[in-house]
This record gives C-alpha cells, sequence and structure tokens, in this order.
C-alpha cells in the first residue's frame, strides 16, 4: 500500500472525539494501518513507582489513530484533501487531489 500519510505530515482528524482538529503525526505504525498524532486521542497512562521514579503517578500520552480518520493538510487551503500519485522528473510525488499542490516525493517510481 502507498504511504498517503507519513512521519511529521500535518493531518487533518475526520471523525472521532477530536474532530476537525489538526496534528503533527509522530509515528506510522503500518502493521496495524493506525498513526500517532501529537496532541490528539491522549489517554491517561498510571505508573508504577520504581527506583527511577519513586512517586508514580499518571501521565497522558497520544494514544493511535486508525489511518482512515485522518487526511493530510493542502498547504494551499489549510484543509484536508484526498491525496493522489503522480511521477515527476522519475519520482513519485504526493499530490493534492482539489489543488494539485505536492505534499512530498514517496521515491522513485
Amino acid at each position: 500500500m502507498a504511504a498517503r500519510i507519513r512521519k511529521d505530515d500535518t493531518v487533518y482528524i475526520r471523525s472521532g472525539g477530536d474532530a476537525g482538529r489538526t496534528g503533527k503525526v509522530l509515528a506510522v505504525l503500518k502493521e496495524k494501518d493506525m498513526v500517532l498524532v501529537e496532541g490528539i486521542n491522549l489517554v491517561w497512562k498510571h505508573i508504577r513507582p520504581t527506583e527511577k521514579n519513586r512517586k508514580g503517578g499518571r501521565i497522558q500520552k497520544p494514544a493511535p489513530v486508525h489511518v482512515s480518520k485522518v487526511q493530510p493538510v493542502d498547504p494551499q487551503t489549510g484543509k484536508g484533501t484526498r491525496v493522489k500519485f503522480e511521477i515527476r522528473n522519475g519520482q513519485k510525488h504526493r499530490v493534492a487531489v482539489k489543488t494539485g499542490s505536492d505534499l512530498g516525493v514517496i521515491g522513485k517510481a
């Protein structure tokens, strides 16, 4: 499957509790078709007291979001967009469907 979403992309959240928000992709989990987005889908993680962290406590961290619920943000419009692929100068590019703006290179064609 082609990489429509990549690490460090800015994405728009289409559905769920964080619908309408945008965030930066921290990691792509290919085997599960999920992405980690900064500041989106935050959950509380309970930390047990250890030698390093004597108090223990709770921290907030992002939980994965399914890739079908996010869209890359078009740099021209600032809105979520669908992605198509084009070959330009012998390289495969991700391209925004509505505006045609380049979203980055995937690799060689």
